[in-house]
């Protein structure tokens, strides 16, 4: 097999009509960030003057309208040797937003110690308001900044030309998940697989629609060749530490990111460091906190937001219910037993959704299961009431298990509720998602609901067991208000 076919040929024949310069989108957009950081905190510091000087003679003043000016270019100078506009935090991941909070804290540390210093009285209720607004504005404007990006790059804008190389089926899997979520910004454009599927008779043309370009020692000219500026090499025994170097060393001349998957996959963030050891970098993995305070603080924060979150939709609850009465008929809630934590099985209640003999008719409607897997679902089933269908699409019918949530049999987050004949075929590892509480929302619900397929399912609930942290909860429910207004999934 050549090198190059004629896909490849005409990709990047195209990639040289219509780009110059594949990467010419990233100063833009850091430009864009600087400049919202700079307005963020001009517009902090103007705030926080009004508020604090309004009733202040004006000549008390004038040093705090020389710090309000000087307050924006500081914060960009911290941002910068926090490195908040480095190009590899664009888009995606937590870190842009913890260098944007680190970086206030030490802009808060410099003034206080520059005043301290240089004995200089500074109005405590300015620096109070200013520096925290700051922060927060500048987190919020950046925020919408990367959902601008990600609109763009849903139609194909912004994006990184990317390299593949890897096994067949591992470069399968990244393919098809990359297609899915475009909003993390990877094209990719080519793969290079073993040789043993890059020549001869048993050469593989395609890995689902990417065209196969070379074998593993062909990656730079594969690079090359469709104008790519990254490579994404996945685990493989082939890719050893010395053939990784010399691929870096020919990357480089060219500012070609490479970046490596570890064979260990979904474990990120605090779990993972790396750890030289005799010259080598090897890859530290922690165990999952499962237990211990962080889970009390959990258990804690997930029964004062049911309460805080009961008391504030208490109307909407009261409207449900008096809709399922009126357009229904028959009992408001639905219980049906779950399987919790360690197995144990609870009762959970949900607004009812269904004609009241539902389970009954589930049988009947086995033939039609439009989900693989264990589950059953249907888009439209016909055991779903009217009211049903509006409780759905938005996620209403889950409001109840609040009360699950009080009781401590759920969580606010966690993995999917299952049903115990779902239980009963679980395998070793899908039993993994037992050993922390279902929730009422999770990364199921932000990452598709009913659309995700049964391995896409567990995948992402196992995710969540091994990462879980107060952190990552707290971005779940943020991007749960996203995906029940979408209603996407859900039926």
């Amino acid at each position: 097999m050549a090198i190059v076919d004629e896909v490849g040929v005409e990709r990047s024949q195209d990639a040289a009509r219509h780009r110059d310069d594949p990467t010419a989108w990233i100063p833009r957009y850091l430009y864009q960030a600087l400049a919202l950081d700079f307005l963020a905190m001009l517009v902090a510091g103007a705030v926080a003057f009004v508020m604090r000087f309004s009733l202040v003679p004006a000549e008390y003043t004038i040093p705090y309208v020389g710090l309000a000016a000087a307050l924006p270019l500081l914060w960009v100078a911290t941002l910068s040797i926090g490195r908040a506009y480095e190009p590899r935090f664009i888009g995606v991941g937590w870190e842009e937003f913890h260098r944007v909070l680190r970086s206030g804290v030490v802009m808060i540390a410099i003034v206080a110690t520059v005043a301290y210093a240089t004995k200089t009285e500074i109005a405590r209720g300015y620096v109070v308001l200013a520096l925290p607004l700051g922060t927060l504005l500048t987190w919020v404007l950046r925020y919408r900044l990367r959902k601008r990006l990600h609109r763009r790059r849903w139609h194909g804008e912004c994006m990184r030309r990317v390299v593949v190389a890897g096994h067949r089926g591992a470069v399968s899997d990244l393919v098809k998940l990359l297609e899915k979520h475009r909003y993390h910004g990877m094209d990719i454009v080519a793969v290079c697989l073993p040789p043993a599927l890059s020549w001869g008779e048993n050469a593989v043309d395609h890995v689902e629609g990417v065209p196969v370009l070379g074998d593993f020692g062909r990656i730079a000219e594969v690079v090359a060749t469709v104008d790519a500026d990254s490579v994404a090499v996945l685990a493989c025994p082939e890719m050893d530490g010395a053939a990784l170097r010399r691929l870096a060393w020919q990357l480089e001349a060219d500012d070609v990111e490479l970046v490596v998957a570890p064979a260990l996959m979904d474990v990120v963030g605090p779990r993972i460091s790396i750890r030289p050891v005799a010259g080598l970098p090897l890859l530290h993995v922690e165990h999952p906190e499962l237990s211990g305070g962080r889970r009390l603080v959990k258990s804690l924060s997930d029964k004062v937001g049911a309460l805080a979150a009961l008391l504030a939709l208490s109307p909407l609850l009261l409207a449900v219910t008096l809709a399922i009465r009126i357009f229904d008929g028959g009992p408001v809630l639905f219980r049906q037993t779950r399987v919790g934590r360690d197995g144990r099985e609870f009762t959970m209640v949900k607004f009812r959704t269904m004609v009241s003999d539902a389970e009954a008719r589930k049988a009947e409607l086995a033939a039609h299961n439009e989900h693989d897997g264990v589950l059953f679902k249907m888009r439209q089933d016909p055991r779903v009431t009217r009211v049903g269908r509006v409780l759905r699409r938005y996620s209403l019918d889950e409001l109840p298990q609040l009360l699950n949530v009080l009781r401590g049999d759920m969580s606010l987050v966690g993995p999917r509720p299952p049903l115990p004949e779902e239980v009963e075929r679980y395998g070793d590892d899908v039993r993994r998602r037992l050993v922390v509480k279902p929730g009422m929302t999770g990364l199921w619900q932000v990452s598709g609901r009913s659309d995700l397929s049964w391995e896409e399912s567990v995948r992402i609930d196992l995710r969540y067991v091994e990462n879980w942290s107060l952190v990552l909860d707290f971005q779940i429910i943020w991007k749960t208000w996203s995906a029940v207004l979408r209603g996407a999934g859900a039926y």
